[in-house]
């Protein structure tokens, strides 16, 4: 099938779909410039996860902790949406879309406007308390950071860290439950940027095909559930805002 024959198929997937779901990884944000993890350039290139992003470096070496998100935040700084995150604001908002589910913690959905973000892994946009929970603007941590000062919550005294899911912690399970029931719901579930390849969020399109649902997957590489999709192989933010187009064009 062409690239432009699979973009038309998946339209008209879309286009007779009652409930739509998204389900995006770290290749939607790449074209942002965010690298993803596990590709040669990305984030765990030559960086073992566990030394400097996984609840136990935050504890026993929280200096290398931070080091590596300072680094992160930095990056996150001048990163703007790009036309893949755009492309799935313009569906939801014509009501062709319900919501968009995320492993990313980059904020780019919300930024370009999608309202419905679920975000498995947490937010970079927020810090919160190890002791108490709080949670506090980023701005505070990387503040403290940039001071040469551990960050520190100012309701209990413990030290702040990003809002987000570390290597040794499960997912919320609240958000976890409410991505399985969208899934569970979706007659169609459109994965952009990701491997599926990192659990459990990995298992989501599987609820989808377990209830009756169809998969279209965006995504430059192979996924372990490429034979059960519709594959627009290739980049979100040179395929999504065509297939967007064609689907809006149809309402």
């Amino acid at each position: 099938m062409s690239a432009d024959a699979a973009v038309e198929a998946a339209a008209r997937l879309l286009d007779r779909a009652r409930h739509a779901v998204a389900l995006t990884g770290a290749g939607v944000s790449t074209e942002s410039g965010l690298p993803d993890f596990r590709s040669p350039g990305g984030l765990w290139a030559g960086v073992d996860p566990m030394a400097v992003a996984s609840l136990s470096a935050f504890q026993r070496a929280p200096q290398a902790f931070y080091d590596f998100y300072r680094r992160r935040l930095a990056l996150l700084r001048d990163a703007r949406p790009n036309p893949a995150h755009l492309a799935l604001a313009r569906l939801e908002a014509a009501g062709r879309l319900q919501a968009v589910i995320t492993q990313n913690v980059d904020g780019l959905h919300q930024a370009a406007g999608s309202r419905r973000v679920l975000e498995l892994h947490g937010s970079l946009h927020r810090a919160a308390c190890a002791t108490c929970g709080a949670r506090r603007p980023i701005a505070e941590l990387e503040a403290a950071l940039d001071r040469g000062a551990l960050p520190v919550c100012p309701a209990c005294g413990g030290l702040l860290r990003p809002d987000v899911v570390l290597f040794e912690e499960l997912l919320p399970a609240d958000v976890y439950a409410e991505a399985e029931a969208l899934c569970r719901r979706a007659d169609v579930l459109l994965v952009v940027g990701s491997s599926l390849q990192v659990t459990p969020a990995a298992s989501l399109p599987e609820v989808t095909l377990e209830a009756g649902g169809r998969l279209i997957i965006v995504n430059q590489e192979p996924t372990p559930l490429d034979h059960a999709a519709l594959v627009l192989r290739g980049r979100a933010g040179t395929i999504l805002p065509p297939l967007a187009d064609r689907l809006l064009a149809a309402t």
